[in-house]
């Protein structure tokens, strides 16, 4: 199976080489663990090998995500202005928010996506005027509907999204954030089960720690024990990890 690189030193190692071409990585963790940054280094990394990437984002605006890339060694501007970059901010209060999403995944430029963060959309009422999900919609009763917080209605969402990407040869990553003390692997607790793969971050405060799991990944032998991690001037790496001889599919 042929990989991508993630750009994140050392976790190419533990993943038989990289992240499976064409799948979707959902990244999960806490406020603080670093989920933003391994996607500046997917991105970075895309660019370095001449791929096209595109970033898609609902929380941050765009100019406020380039200045933290930037602040941490990624300078995306060249690559923006040559045409292999693009940020796109998402308006969550826009009803065309699918349509744009959806036109800019599909356009088929793309080599690698990311989508940071999902939670939004997973959380945001449902607008079907104008996506073709009706033959699903129709499976939901109306009083489904209203809140947006049911689950049947963030199955749609999410799935819809997933399937979005899947239907692309780009490499996803998708970002969710995950409660501290939480058993889930995402906020929606969905996405785990619909992306080829899961990895999460963590921290522990009190021990000054953070770390990284690969819980999930599609075809590729890995192990499930958390890797210690350090964020620092050119991103997240990881302090030591297994052989992947020693870990398990």
């Amino acid at each position: 199976m042929e990989r991508i690189k993630t750009g994140v030193e050392n976790l190419d190692s533990i993943i038989s080489g990289g992240l499976p071409l064409g799948s979707v990585t959902l990244v999960s963790g806490p406020p603080g663990g670093g989920k933003s940054i391994f996607c500046f280094q997917f991105m970075y990394e895309g660019i370095r090998n001449g791929e096209k990437c595109l970033f898609l984002t609902l929380d941050k605006k765009v100019e406020g995500l380039i200045i933290q890339a930037e602040e941490l060694g990624f300078d995306f501007q060249p690559a923006i202005k040559q045409g292999l970059a693009k940020f796109l901010f998402l308006n969550i209060n826009k009803k065309l928010i699918y349509e744009t999403m959806t036109n800019e995944i599909l356009s088929g430029e793309w080599d690698r996506i990311v989508l940071d963060s999902i939670t939004p959309l997973s959380e945001m009422p449902i607008y079907i005027q104008n996506v073709e999900i009706q033959s699903e919609v129709n499976d939901i009763t109306p009083d489904d509907l209203p809140s947006g917080q049911n689950l049947p209605v963030r199955r749609i969402h999410l799935r819809y999204i997933m399937n979005t990407l899947e239907t692309t040869d780009a490499t996803s990553i998708v970002t969710s954030e995950l409660p501290a003390g939480s058993n889930l692997l995402s906020r929606d607790g969905i996405s785990e089960f619909l992306a080829d793969g899961v990895i999460t971050l963590s921290l522990d405060p009190t021990m000054d720690r953070r770390k990284l799991s690969v819980m999930k990944m599609r075809n590729t032998r890995h192990t499930l024990k958390p890797q210690e991690i350090i964020i620092e001037y050119g991103g997240i790496k990881l302090v030591s990890t297994i052989p992947v001889s020693h870990a398990k599919i």
